[in-house]
């Protein structure tokens, strides 16, 4: 193929990705109630989820120190429009999220012609663990980095004479930012896989830096944060240093079933 044959290939799956995101994104469109009330503004309600659970286990374990309880507080609109820019802004982006497997399906169909058969063995699967671990960490990121956030943040005060009330952009950009941000960062394994196989790194390596990757980490964590408090950073950098590690897995036990197989060759 050419060059431009190859860039209308591509313009045929991205075209079909869209559509896919614009689909799902105008069933969440209709469905206002349940997105907002229940998903969106879920994290700020006291009978969520993460707080159930964390106020029965505080009760089992006799620590009222684990009890997590999210004040009360408003979101407020400052434009006329503002309510419905926020409602097609929200059905775009979870149109996006659930449409993730689709979007990495088409984005793979793109790419496979142009593997060896060997290289598509070794991606084989690539789609589903690249979409379970974006779900796995969007889902990290709203049923426990967001919620926590949340309680400590719109709890902290600087002075009585302050009030928390986020304007509804804010909260919205806060809530999404968190869960893709942290979808993204559960792809670090696959990455590390990848340069794996192709010579960039080794085991070795990733286990020599392991301070630098720490202290990496941090900075990352304080960078993607939307917030400057330590406590968000912290629920941020502890998962992506557990990535780190499983990253060191993945890639070693590449790099010994590679010296396996060359050894089977040689005999």
């Amino acid at each position: 193929m050419t060059f431009f044959e190859h860039i209308d290939a591509l313009r045929g799956h991205l075209f079909r990705s869209a559509i896919a995101v614009f689909s799902i994104g105008v069933l969440v469109f209709i469905n206002k109630s349940f997105i907002f009330d229940t998903v969106l503004f879920g994290p700020k309600q006291p009978d969520f989820i993460t707080y159930r659970w964390m106020n029965q286990l505080a009760t089992k374990l006799d620590m009222p120190s684990l009890r997590v309880v999210p004040p009360n507080f408003k979101v407020m609109s400052q434009t006329l429009a503002g309510q419905f820019m926020a409602h097609i802004q929200i059905s775009l982006t979870l149109g996006l999220v659930l449409a993730i497997p689709y979007v990495f399906w088409e984005f793979w169909r793109f790419l496979t012609p142009g593997l060896y058969q060997n290289e598509r063995k070794a991606a084989k699967g690539i789609v589903f663990y690249a979409t379970s671990l974006f779900l796995i960490g969007a889902a990290f990121g709203y049923y426990l980095l967001t919620p926590f956030s949340i309680a400590f943040l719109a709890d902290y005060h600087v002075s009585n004479d302050v009030i928390v009330m986020p304007t509804l952009d804010e909260y919205i950009d806060f809530v999404t930012s968190m869960v893709l941000v942290t979808g993204l960062a559960f792809e670090l394994p696959i990455v590390m896989y990848f340069l794996g196989k192709i010579g960039l790194i080794s085991g070795a390596f990733l286990k020599q830096y392991r301070r630098f990757a720490t202290v990496i980490v941090l900075f990352l964590s304080a960078i993607i944060t939307p917030s400057v408090d330590m406590f968000t950073q912290f629920l941020v950098a502890v998962p992506l240093y557990a990535l780190y590690e499983l990253s060191i897995f993945v890639v070693l036990r590449n790099e010994k079933q590679e010296a396996t197989k060359e050894q089977n060759e040689d005999w």
